[in-house]
């Protein structure tokens, strides 16, 4: 993209000039020129109606984590490269966490036995919930695993014996601040 230092014939332009849109950005006072989008005739798809949801909860989640302090304030502190912290929350609504890995080896269903997740997000990841089951699908536990210092492993710590260990099923489900969740399942 070009960019002009010093401008005498756009300075202070803003809005619409022909067929041009002149933007001024607020973090940094940039202005981005660009063509007038064209209207597109008939009815949109059903997968541009989709983004266009998509798009209008990312919009109401941006303002609302605005209007929480403690919310705006981690998006403040990652809003760099003329990103306003809007910006960075709404494009974080956009994007659910990634599971890379459930480490299972240490688990043998004894009260401390542990579960090792390593699970990343574009923003965040807010929380690990670990849920163990048997094989009949009577209900083990459930609960949070704990971030490690590395910000990107996760350890769930067994908290009931589990003698039964053939057939169990454990359910990972990884949560980002917007509410985004991804969900592994593994079977013993």
């Amino acid at each position: 993209m070009a960019e002009s230092k010093s401008n005498l014939a756009t300075e202070g332009l803003s809005g619409q000039v022909g067929n041009f849109v002149f933007r001024r950005r607020k973090a940094d006072g940039k202005v981005f020129v660009s063509v007038h989008p064209s209207e597109h005739e008939g009815e949109p798809t059903e997968a541009q109606l989709k983004v266009r949801s998509k798009f209008q909860e990312a919009v109401i989640y941006g303002k609302s984590a605005l209007a929480d302090p403690a919310t705006k304030a981690i998006y403040t502190e990652k809003a760099v490269s003329g990103k306003s912290a809007y910006n960075v929350a709404v494009a974080d609504y956009f994007n659910a966490p990634n599971i890379k890995e459930v480490d299972l080896s240490n688990y043998t269903g004894e009260v401390g036995s542990t579960i090792r997740i390593k699970a990343t997000d574009d923003f965040e990841v807010a929380s690990v919930q670990v849920k163990i089951a048997n094989a009949d699908g009577t209900l083990v536990e459930v609960g949070s695993a704990l971030s490690q210092s590395d910000g990107l492993f996760w350890l769930y710590t067994a908290t009931k014996l589990n003698e039964s260990l053939l057939g169990d099923k454990i359910t990972v489900t990884v949560s980002d601040i917007p509410g985004n969740s991804t969900a592994e399942e593994k079977t013993l």
